[in-house]
């Protein structure tokens, strides 16, 4: 009669999952289809687990998120910043719309405001601190970190669903108002024409930023 080897008992059991694991594969699947395909179902079966077993890891969805986030932030290499507050502020506002910007689906999280990774703290830190040292209180200072914010979360997710949009390679009501606009109703938009659409692709971010940054601080 044969004997069963040590392999052959393994055979069946559940696959053994570690947290790294369910970080890359979690990235794997928003990276393929987006945040909104991410679900405990679909991430156990990208790792050939049962759903049940993640839940030793992560308690749910939002738990999963926050895991995420956190991984994400704690790779960031965040930049050196110069002693001027105005330059720091730019800097350290530039430096977050960059991190972002590589995956702005993370944007769209954090835009609910129930989600963040702690180790990014540093730029809301950093941004308060500049307005601080340019004169500005706490209260402030913390008004105008948020506007930045709501400004750099706004032109990324603009920019994200816009890029998602072309890669669809539809046609979009846009496109053809601007291709039929009245030159007596509107006389500088349809100059522009088409050309309109053009210009929007253009990142102004910068350009916006320091024309924000500038008002913020003139007005405490």
């Amino acid at each position: 009669m044969p004997t069963s080897s040590p392999q052959d008992k393994r055979t069946g059991r559940p696959a053994r999952i570690c947290r790294s694991e369910i970080v890359a594969a979690a990235h794997a699947v928003i990276d393929a289809g987006g945040v909104d395909k991410l679900t405990m179902r679909r991430l156990a079966g990208e790792l050939g687990c049962t759903p049940m077993a993640l839940y030793h890891h992560v308690r749910d969805k939002e738990d999963l998120l926050r895991l995420l986030l956190n991984d994400y932030a704690d790779q960031v290499v965040w930049p050196d910043l110069p002693e001027d507050p105005k330059e720091r502020i730019l800097t350290t506002a530039h430096a977050m719309y960059d991190v972002l910007a590589a995956h702005p689906w993370i944007v769209e999280i954090l835009a609910a405001d129930n989600l963040f990774g702690a180790s990014a703290l540093w730029v809301g830190e950093s941004i308060i601190d500049g307005f601080v040292a340019a004169g500005h209180t706490v209260d402030q200072a913390t008004h105008a970190y948020r506007i930045i914010w709501h400004y750099t979360a706004g032109d990324l997710i603009v920019r994200y669903r816009s890029a998602r949009r072309a890669a669809e390679n539809r046609p979009t009501v846009r496109a053809q108002t601007f291709t039929d606009l009245n030159p007596d109703t509107f006389p500088h938009l349809a100059s522009l024409g088409p050309r309109y659409l053009t210009l929007t692709t253009q990142n102004t971010y910068i350009h916006g930023l320091r024309a924000l940054v500038a008002g913020l601080l003139s007005t405490p």
